[in-house]
């Protein structure tokens, strides 16, 4: 009966188009969990009319009082409830005071009196993470993964008198998948599930139309969290029990085993499918078969030959190390912190305790996820401009974070000092595969599949929401990975991105097919239309200049086709792409539509043009590289290319100009984003008559420019990308003085701390020069005389290059303007302004600047294909 009744449930929209009843709510609970449920409810009309929740610890709020405090929604937060059995009379009345018609329990770790439960008038719901009855009580997901179940999910119950005994809402469930941790099905299902749920059971409560299903007492089990004692490894079971049990007690209380005299405890548990590594035999205490230590783990054996491999390995005194350093360490190191082990151990207790606001102390024990966290919040956190910044740093696969394969890491550097911001995991060819299986499998048997295009819109609606609620954060990441200026990044590597999604959420319900009439028969009794689909599974690289920015336009279009995607940031740059994957989960995107794989072009790129599951890839970068991959990409499976390649964008400035605007937006056009930007002026063509004073003028405003942190508001000019870039750009100053140009200003790399290099001008550079003919993506503005009147002449030689991305000419005859802009050949042309993109304007080159578009109507067409239906009546 359970059963039929939650199979009926799911006939129940969430869809705003049916919500219509509102109801006043009090939210009792705390966590993130409760936070997005507070925030969802309020979204779809509800009004919340108060929040009850933890007391701040040390000073900070808990994440559902700072989201209702932000809001204005009255917040109480007391310690307790009731004293000796008894509800607290102020507290009582002060939960009266609000006038709730329903209470909702979205994660609450207090006892709330049954007086206060049965209040309202609707009483009271509770989110529960399990299918109950299977696994009652505060271990719900642990025991799901003890026991070995190949369901797991959530109830939402009809709060009672008992313990997680009331009548069923509604239920939702999933597959266990193999290596499914606490962690993974938290962050995949129960968490992002959860709160649409909470939210579709307010509105059936709402609408009168909310079951109350009993539960039945068979099958029924109540599992508090295991003592210490009782959670040690019996080794005679098969090697997937093994795994079930380590699994189902990471990280509390940790199943353990005796190893030379002393309790390990093992974390990190995985089933191998590929051939054991070779490795140092370690015995274990009742294994029948040593353990073996391998450079990925510890592989352990079951009693049907089968192997599973552990991560980590913690000792009594608390103690943790990589499995794999068992033996390196030696006998006595092994329960031995560096001095920079314990700091990093402390800052990480710092962090949890920023997260898990609800928990007094952090111990080595705390259970991360059931207190409340997900995997979203395993990240590294840093506190400037003046605020914390949390960025994720792992591989970003099928809905959740995840070390590479093979456990490989690469520092990502901070470009204004040279200081390594964090470890980044280094995909491998394993986890490659594995993002493309999951964004295909999204695609073809998941609910992104079957998502009608107006809520594949909603969807893309909330990220863009996101995105600008993030805006200042995400800002600052870019500071510090890429060097971009904070204010700059603001309004545009941010805003632009936020502006791109919602141009595409737009799109999602307005692409269409048409009717062609056809004429095989008299009379005509045929019908011939075209319908346009998605590709499937897309891969789309990006460079690092932009590095959100570039990651928008390639995967809003992408996604609003209704494709899938693997996209993989630049080596350098990686940090805001994992931060547009973690608030992709939070939008609600389903699992594995979004795969973010950071690591070298070399390896996760090459893979990806190669893959044969792959059915489009979108890129931006180097001609060099593009070539390359559109002969991989055409060997492989004949797969779709889009390409943004290489420029050397001519600007044409004529002595009719109105000259002090053309030094303006001469410098923009070259200096802009630190000269990292893809339709920079690769090459300035001045008309000879006022080539002096131009030069005068721009190297007058250089003076001017700041060049400094580009997290200071004033700055003007901060670091470039990387260090080889820098490097790349004082060779390209030498090869031009070299060659004879005369270097006017700058050429140098600033004397400080970090990747700084001085704006740069060149002038008397001829056509056979390098500076000429070759792109320095820096801040040089490479200048060239024509002789005044010779406009055939400048064009001949503004379009004798093999690139054609952007172009540039100033005048105030609209005749000579028109005549240019006619004869350059470029993808955009810009008169009397340069950089004016928009995200309605297409955007892409010609000749080997690449082919295919970003941006406007024309880039949904690089992810669709086009599928033609004859029929005859």
């Amino acid at each position: 009966m359970l059963r039929r009744s939650s199979q009926t449930l799911r006939r129940f929209s969430t869809s705003r188009v049916f919500f219509k009843n509102k109801l006043k709510l009090a939210l009792i609970g705390q966590s993130l969990f409760g936070q997005e449920v507070y925030s969802h409810l309020r979204k779809e009309g509800h009004r919340v009319v108060g929040v009850f929740t933890v007391p701040d610890k040390d000073g900070k709020a808990d994440p559902l009082a700072l989201a209702a405090e932000k809001d204005g929604t009255p917040v109480f937060k007391f310690p307790r409830w009731r004293v000796k059995g008894k509800t607290i009379k102020e507290v009582a009345e002060a939960y009266r005071s609000v006038g709730a018609e329903l209470n909702v329990l979205p994660f609450c770790t207090q006892f709330i009196p049954m007086d206060v439960i049965d209040h309202p008038k609707h009483g009271s719901i509770i989110y529960h993470p399990s299918i109950l009855p299977r696994h009652r009580g505060a271990s719900a997901i642990n025991w799901t993964l003890i026991m070995g179940d190949k369901k797991a999910g959530f109830s939402v119950f009809w709060a009672d008198d008992g313990l997680d005994t009331g009548p069923i809402l509604l239920q939702r469930s999933c597959d266990v998948e193999p290596n499914d941790t606490v962690d993974a099905l938290y962050n995949r299902f129960l968490f992002p599930e959860g709160i649409k749920a909470m939210v579709e059971a307010v509105q059936l409560i709402a609408d009168g139309k909310a079951p109350r299903v009993p539960q039945p007492q068979e099958g029924a089990t109540y599992e508090g969290i295991q003592k210490k004692e009782n959670a040690e490894i019996s080794w005679d079971q098969s090697a997937e029990v093994l795994h079930n049990w380590i699994r189902g007690h990471d990280k509390v209380p940790g199943a353990w085993s005796e190893i030379n005299g002393q309790m390990v405890t093992f974390y990190g548990s995985s089933l191998l499918s590929s051939s054991v590594p070779p490795g140092e035999p370690l015995e274990i205490k009742g294994a029948k078969k040593p353990g073996l230590v391998t450079k990925n783990g510890l592989v352990l054996f079951g009693n049907d030959g089968k192997t599973l491999m552990v991560k980590s390995l913690q000792f009594e005194d608390g103690k943790m190390i990589p499995a794999s350093q068992y033996f390196s360490r030696g006998e006595t190191s092994v329960v031995e912190l560096t001095a920079e082990e314990m700091k990093v151990a402390e800052t990480i207790k710092v962090i949890w305790a920023g997260i898990l606001s609800n928990i007094p102390v952090i111990e080595n024990s705390t259970d991360f996820f059931k207190s409340g966290a997900r995997s979203m919040d395993v990240v590294v956190a840093k506190e400037v401009n003046e605020m914390t910044v949390r960025m994720p740093y792992q591989c970003f696969i099928n809905g959740q974070f995840t070390d590479a394969d093979d456990g490989k890491t690469y520092d990502t550097i901070n470009p204004t000092d040279g200081s390594t911001i964090c470890k980044v995991a280094y995909a491998s060819l394993v986890d490659v595969d594995k993002a493309v299986a999951a964004a295909k499998d999204a695609f073809e048997n998941g609910e992104w599949g079957r998502m009608n295009a107006r809520e594949r819109g909603r969807l893309m609606y909330r990220l863009a929401d996101l995105l600008e609620e993030n805006q200042e954060e995400l800002a600052t990441i870019e500071a510090l990975d890429s060097g971009a200026v904070y204010t700059l990044a603001l309004k545009t590597h941010i805003g632009m991105s936020v502006q791109t999604f919602r141009y595409f959420a737009g799109w999602c319900d307005k692409i269409q097919g048409s009717t062609i009439p056809i004429n095989q028969a008299r009379p005509s009794r045929n019908l011939s239309f075209t319908k346009k689909e998605p590709l499937g599974v897309c891969a789309i690289i990006i460079p690092w200049n932009y590095p959100l920015m570039m990651l928008a336009w390639k995967s809003a279009a992408c996604l609003a086709a209704g494709n899938t995607l693997v996209l993989k940031p630049a080596q350098v740059t990686p940090l805001t792409a994992l931060k547009f994957a973690e608030l992709s989960v939070k939008a609600g995107f389903p699992r594995g539509v979004i795969n973010i794989i950071p690591g070298s072009g070399g390896v996760a790129g090459q893979r990806l043009s190669e893959h044969p599951d792959i059915r489009k890839l979108g890129f931006t970068g180097s001609t060099s590289i593009g070539k390359q991959i559109m002969k991989s990409c055409a060997v492989s499976n004949l797969k779709k290319v889009s390409l943004e390649l290489g420029g050397k964008s001519p600007l044409i400035i004529f002595n009719d100009c109105e000259l002090d605007k053309a030094v303006r937006m001469g410098m923009s056009a070259v200096f802009f984003n630190k000269g990292e930007n893809c339709i920079a002026a690769g090459r300035l063509f001045v008309e000879e008559s006022i080539h002096d004073e131009f030069v005068t003028k721009v190297v007058e405003e250089i003076k001017k420019m700041k060049i400094g942190d580009p997290l200071d508001r004033s700055t003007d000019h901060g670091p470039q990308n990387h260090k080889a870039h820098l490097e790349k750009l004082l060779q390209y100053c030498e090869a031009g003085v070299k060659e004879g140009a005369t270097l006017v200003y700058g050429g140098r790399q600033v004397q400080r701390p970090g990747f700084f290099m001085e704006p740069t001008v060149f002038t008397d550079v001829e056509d056979h020069m390098y500076l000429a003919k070759e792109e320095s993506f820096g801040p040089i503005m490479v200048i060239s005389k024509f002789q005044n009147g010779d406009i055939d002449g400048v064009l001949q030689r503004a379009n004798n290059t093999e690139y054609g991305l952007a172009s540039g000419v100033f005048t105030r005859d609209i005749n000579k303007a028109m005549y240019v802009s006619d004869k350059l050949e470029a993808g955009t042309v810009f008169i009397n302004t340069y950089n004016k993109t928009d995200v309605a304007a297409p955007f892409g080159g010609v000749k080997q600047s690449g082919f295919g578009k970003d941006l406007g109507e024309e880039a949904l067409n690089e992810y669709l294909k086009t599928k033609t239906v004859t029929l005859e009546y």
